[in-house]
């Protein structure tokens, strides 16, 4: 009985250090997107868009999110920011080469926002409040919310038709969790 009881426990102890192992992992690819009501986790998806994570990771550690405004947001449809203006005009300067997958918009997806032109997501990133398969193969999926889109569900919402918001809700922090357990 008790080498039955001490064989369970280290194969507890095992699966328990993988599991540690892999968050531990994936906290490199895990976004904490804090809002006002609460903070959001985001997936990121280096396997579907390298290029765009490797360049969302890079805004958020330089700290380019931080107070940035939801601009556009529509009810039913989505919430659009990550424009330094909060006008929808503006971006960081770096064009990003389009990683169209065959990710669909589903609720809680998180997608670059572009012009006309596939190869002009920049900065700017919108979150899917509800499926939006119109969207498909059209825009870079780059991540995906795995807790707390309650919260996003609570951004206030703009005008019907264009989105625009009047005193917006601001992003109040984005970091990369690896970096948030790094400095505990």
């Amino acid at each position: 009985m008790k080498r039955s009881l001490k064989r369970l426990f280290f194969l507890i102890l095992i699966i328990f250090g993988i599991q540690m192992n892999a968050t531990a992992i994936n906290s490199e690819n895990i976004i904490l997107l804090e809002l006002p009501y609460g903070v959001v986790e985001i997936e990121l998806m280096p396997d579907v868009a390298p290029n765009h994570v490797t360049r969302i990771k890079e805004l958020v550690r330089q700290g380019f999110y931080d107070g940035i405004v939801f601009h556009r947001v529509i009810p039913g449809f989505m919430a659009q920011t990550g424009d330094p203006t909060g006008t929808g005009t503006g971006g960081s300067g770096q064009n990003l080469k389009a990683e169209f997958s065959k990710t669909p918009h589903v609720r809680g997806i998180v997608s670059m926002a572009r012009a006309m032109d596939p190869n002009s997501a920049d900065s700017q990133f919108f979150i899917v409040f509800e499926d939006a398969p119109h969207l498909n193969g059209q825009y870079t999926t780059f991540g995906k919310v795995t807790k707390g889109m309650e919260y996003v569900d609570q951004i206030k919402k703009g005008a019907p038709g264009s989105g625009i918001v009047t005193n917006p809700d601001k992003i109040v922090s984005m970091k990369i969790a690896a970096d948030v357990n790094k400095s505990k």
